[in-house]
């Protein structure tokens, strides 16, 4: 029994050391072609990149389909990685907002922290 967890472990080490290796050429490739295709311009914000600060300039997949590669780069555009980031967070909440109930996303503030104010202002008087 021993044994064949080992083996399947070995095994699963195997795929994950692959399909990292995968990745990463994939990555290269089409990062590659984006940094020959754009220029070295973060598309949000307009900071430019150069040899020494390039490592900072990521391929961001507009659809965030990272499968999505055309060799037209139509689906990429470079962001810096601050640019980046802040697009999934965006793409995250947006995602989030479509899971929560249509109530849940109608519904407004009940409290009305002024609404005695006159009364207030009277007794003070």
């Amino acid at each position: 029994m021993q044994k064949k967890k080992e083996i399947n472990q070995e095994r699963l080490n195997q795929i994950v050391t692959e399909a990292r290796r995968n990745q990463e050429q994939r990555e290269r490739g089409y990062r590659e072609q984006a940094l020959k295709l754009y220029p070295w311009v973060c598309g949000r914000c307009g900071r430019e990149f150069n040899y020494k600060t390039l490592n900072e300039l990521t391929v961001h997949h507009k659809d965030h389909n990272h499968d999505n590669n055309s060799q037209d780069g139509s689906n990429w555009e470079l962001l810096c990685l601050y640019c980046h980031d802040n697009e999934h967070s965006r793409y995250l909440d947006a995602e989030y907002g479509e899971l929560t109930s249509d109530k849940a996303q109608t519904q407004s503030a009940t409290h009305s922290p002024f609404a005695d104010l006159k009364e207030l202002l009277k007794k003070n008087e």
